[in-house]
This record gives C-alpha cells, sequence and structure tokens, in this order.
C-alpha cells in the first residue's frame, strides 16, 4: 500500500522548493491558443511576465503555439525542465508525472481538476500521480488549483487574468476562485504580496512546507492563509511553531460550520476538521485566526507597522465621547480592557488638558483639542506602566486640524517604544491628508474606531499565542523515535489500523506507541487463550 506522508508520526522534514518560485525553465504540458482557454491564459501569463527563465509549450498537436515553438511530450524538449505546469485532463497526468520524473523535473503544478474531489475515481488518480511522483521526489502542488505568482521574481504561473503588486505578504489559498476575489481587491487596496498560491488539494505540497519556505524568506514579512482543511496537521504545526516566532501567520478558517464543512468537501474533497480542535492547536502553536477577510489584510498591515502589545490594556484618546464609547464596547466585547490610569498619568493629564475633559479612559481631551493637546496627552500616557497600547480618535470639527494634529503625532510617537499606536482619523475628504501623513509614518489608521479595537485585541491575543509557545514543551531529541526497531514498529501500528480501514487504534496499540515515545502508561499484555492470560499474570 502507497504510504500517505500524513501517516509518518517522525519529525517532519521540509523543502526549500525554490524551483517552484524562481525556475530556470517551465514547460507549460496542455498550451493552447484557443480564446479564453486555461491553456492560453496560462501560456500568456508565462511569457508576457519575464521571470529569467524559459518557456517551453508542450502540446503534440501543434509545431508553436502563439509563435512559440511547441513539443509532443516533455521528454521531447530539449533543455532540462524544472517545473512543469500541467492543464490536461485528468486522466492524463499520471502518465505526464511519470514523463517529468523520467526526464528529471524538479517540481508539478497540477491545474487540472477531476481528482478526489468527484470521488473514488479521482482518488484513485491522485495515488498514482503520487507513486509515480516518488520516484523521482518530484514535487508537486495542486491538482484543481489556479497556480501560482511570484511577483519579486516575475513569474506567473497561473491562469488568473491580472498581475499582484509586489509587496511582503505571502498569500496561500485552499481556494481558487478566492484567490482570483482577493487579487482584483488588492490591486484597488494597493496591497503587494511576495507571492500568491492556490494550494488546490493539496496532494503532496502542504501548508508545512510552504510555511517553512516563506519563513525563510526575506521578502516575506507575514504570512496569509485562507484553509478549508488542515491536511497534514503534525506539519502544519511544526512548521508553524518554528516560523510563528518570527513572521506572522494568520489564518481565516473556512468550513467551521457544518454547512460550510459539507460545501468545502463538494470542492477540495477534504473534509474539515473539527473548529474547536483547530482553534486551540492555532493558539498552541502561535497562529493567528481571524473571522472575516478584511481582519487578515488588516492584521498583516498592523503587525509589519506596529509592536505586539505585552497585554489587553488599551488607553484611548479622543477629542469625542461617542468614538470614544463605541471603540470600548468593541475592546470590552473582545475580552479587552482599559488601562487603569496611574496617579501620576492623572495629575499629569490635569496640568496639561481643560477642567472639564473626561478624567478617565477614554480620555476625551474636547472638540477643541489642538495638536499640541493630543501630542502631549499622547507623551503622557505612553509613560504609564499600566499599558499596552494606543488609540488616538480624531473627529473633524470646526475647530479640528486634522493634517496638522497628524504632524504632531507622529512627532510625539517617535518617543514611544515597545507598545502600538492605532489611529482612527474619521471622516471623509477633510482627514485624508492627515491619514496619509500617519500611514507614512508607520501609524496603523483604520477609518472606524470600533473596528481599530478589534484588531488591537487580535493584536494582544497574537502575543498571548506567542507566549504559549514558550510554554509549550518541543519534543526533544531524547524523546523522539530514531531507533530502527522502534520507528518500524510505530509505522506497523499505524498502517495496521489503516489497511483495516480503522480511525482508531486499540487500547493496547495505544499505550504501546505512547509508551515508545516515553509516555508512561499502565504496563499492558494481550492474551488469546485463557492459559496465556494465566502465565502473563
Amino acid at each position: 500500500m502507497l504510504k500517505d506522508k500524513s501517516h509518518d508520526v517522525m519529525r517532519y522534514h521540509h523543502n526549500p522548493l525554490s524551483f517552484m518560485f524562481a525556475p530556470k525553465s517551465v514547460a507549460l504540458i496542455g498550451a493552447s491558443e484557443k480564446e479564453r482557454s486555461v491553456g492560453r491564459t496560462l501560456l500568456w501569463n508565462l511569457i508576457s511576465h519575464p521571470f529569467g527563465g524559459t518557456v517551453y509549450p508542450v502540446n503534440p498537436n501543434r509545431k508553436n503555439v502563439m509563435g512559440i515553438k511547441a513539443y509532443p511530450t516533455i521528454k521531447d524538449v530539449p533543455e532540462p525542465v524544472e517545473l512543469a505546469v500541467i492543464a490536461t485532463p485528468a486522466a492524463t497526468v499520471p502518465d505526464i508525472i511519470r514523463q517529468c520524473v523520467e526526464v528529471g523535473v524538479k517540481g508539478a503544478i497540477i491545474i487540472s481538476a477531476g481528482f478526489k474531489e468527484i470521488g473514488p475515481s479521482g482518488l484513485q488518480l491522485e495515488q498514482q500521480i503520487l507513486k509515480e511522483a516518488r520516484k523521482g521526489n518530484l514535487r508537486i502542488i495542486g491538482p484543481n488549483c489556479l497556480g501560482l505568482i511570484c511577483p519579486p521574481t516575475g513569474l506567473n504561473a497561473s491562469f488568473a487574468s491580472s498581475n499582484p503588486l509586489k509587496g511582503n505578504v505571502a498569500f496561500i489559498s485552499q481556494s481558487g476562485a478566492f484567490c482570483t476575489a482577493i487579487l482584483d481587491w488588492s490591486l484597488r487596496e494597493n496591497l503587494g504580496f511576495s507571492a500568491f498560491i492556490s494550494i488546490g488539494s493539496m496532494l503532496d505540497v502542504g501548508w508545512g512546507d510552504l510555511i517553512y519556505y516563506f519563513g525563510d524568506d526575506p521578502l516575506t514579512q507575514s504570512i496569509v492563509i485562507y484553509m478549508e482543511s488542515v491536511g497534514d496537521a503534525r506539519s502544519f504545526i511544526s512548521a508553524a511553531r518554528e516560523v510563528a516566532l518570527s513572521k506572522p501567520i494568520i489564518v481565516i478558517k473556512g468550513g467551521r460550520t457544518t454547512e460550510a464543512a459539507k460545501a468545502a468537501a463538494s470542492h477540495t474533497g477534504a473534509m474539515s476538521s473539527s473548529d474547536r480542535v483547530l482553534a486551540a492547536a492555532f493558539r498552541r502553536c502561535g497562529v493567528l485566526q481571524v473571522d472575516t477577510v478584511k481582519e487578515i489584510f488588516n492584521m498583516a498591515d498592523l503587525l509589519a507597522k506596529q509592536p505586539r502589545p505585552k497585554g489587553n490594556r488599551l488607553t484611548i484618546v479622543t477629542n469625542a465621547g461617542g468614538p470614544g464609547v463605541l471603540a470600548t464596547d468593541a475592546l470590552t466585547w473582545g475580552k479587552g480592557k482599559l488601562a487603569e490610569l496611574s496617579e501620576t498619568t492623572m495629575a499629569a493629564l490635569n496640568e496639561i488638558l481643560p477642567p472639564h475633559w473626561s478624567h478617565g479612559n477614554p480620555i476625551d481631551i474636547l472638540g477643541d483639542a489642538t495638536p499640541e493637546r493630543y501630542a502631549k496627552t499622547l507623551e503622557i500616557v505612553s509613560q504609564d506602566p499600566n499599558t499596552d497600547g494606543f488609540l488616538v480618535i480624531l473627529t473633524p470639527q470646526d475647530m479640528t486640524d486634522p493634517t496638522g494634529t497628524a504632524i504632531a503625532l507622529t512627532k510625539a510617537a517617535e518617543k514611544v517604544k515597545g507598545k502600538p499606536i492605532l489611529a482612527s482619523w474619521m471622516g471623509g475628504n477633510s482627514v485624508a491628508e492627515g491619514i496619509e501623513i500617519l500611514n507614512r509614518a508607520n501609524i496603523y489608521t483604520q477609518p472606524y474606531p470600533d473596528d481599530a479595537a478589534r484588531l488591537f485585541n487580535l493584536m494582544w491575543r497574537y502575543s498571548y499565542n506567542l507566549k504559549g509557545l514558550y510554554e509549550t514543551p518541543s519534543l526533544s531529541e531524547s524523546s523522539l523515535v530514531y531507533n530502527n526497531s522502534h520507528r518500524t514498529e510505530v509505522n506497523n501500528i499505524i498502517e495496521k489500523a489503516h489497511s483495516q480501514n480503522r480511525t482508531l487504534l486499540t487500547e493496547y496499540e495505544s499505550k504501546r506507541l505512547l509508551s515508545i515515545y516515553g509516555i508512561p502508561t499502565v504496563e499492558t499484555f494481550t492474551a488469546t487463550t485463557v492459559e496465556e492470560a494465566i502465565g502473563i499474570a
């Protein structure tokens, strides 16, 4: 029986995958000139976005495609090929993978659909593909995917209709259609990416492989994931634990309800994991889980601009009471807290604020607040040890100077160390210049103060998740099974259960597996006859 890598309970090993994102040569198998076909769009994207390599169209029915010499099979390509992009019917893919292995191709992106998402016949095709690929250590992204785009290298091996901007966010999605929507939105929002990947049904390359890769990528500052199924949980958790300490990993999980899980399975062929179990796993391995599409990119931007708070205590500075109240509600509902200002802070604020200021947190510095009043207030509260972060709110009243206040705030913010500052300049045209000034100074802005408070809650939760990494022991080298006989026994236990279509181990099997890992259990024996039982006793 073909062993699936998710059944290997030993240490996970990662692969750099550089040939996927910066290949020296690409063969497009299924290249076409047919209008609006996937094969045509793929070829156009490959040749119209130079990536420093050569493109070889493969089509047995044409001598050239779009003016480029075509080859009947990948075995006929005269030069070594690092990456093959496959857009042919599902039934043809196993033989194509076999040919790729024979000529030494390192990686393949299978665009084609019609695999495990359609049932047993498709699953059988996947097993054939894996069997052929492992004969030559060929790595596979897909099948049933949009492809991948790497803006820093120029590679566009996808059938997306546009190209993303360069940036520092690696975006990985299990849904190709979700990718195209995010891509279109990102162009409007001027958001750039270090990589843009549709991972499909994860036949081979999974979350763990890509998290490790982008963890080592100097052009990636954060990793954003749309996930429907976790796949190889061990590789995901191992990679996330290692990478989350240096780069944010932000996940939005689809299929969290029963109805959504069924919908996810219908197009990926994968079952969604228990939401509560997965949420707990995310927390323990330093992953930040968010609930909305807006939050995943807001958090990627915010964590790139501002330090993480050490706790959940927020100080709010505002020139209007209502927005401060809304922000307080959002903060409290998300388990954040208003910072209790120290007596020293209160005394200092009384010295510089009008008599009718709020005398508490939120700090309402009144509608006639000048830029200097904002700046001085931030300078004072930034010294308070009881606060972990700041939200500064401005509403454009007649006497307000949004632009001048932004300038003053950026200067005051330079003196604030180790605590995040969020700003909400509420309004439209009158505050636009001020928002631009704040963004250039890496002060994160949100148009609505309640949204800003929710993002602060996500920030401190993320900090707590990372603290959990230091509290959760990793598997020590001595606790891992490297003894060959033990390794064989563990694999035999797992394979026996799979061969019998079991999803649970017996009590004896479970205890034996735990004991191999050095976890104490009550000593257990099995007996098949009365005599054996008496002998053991």
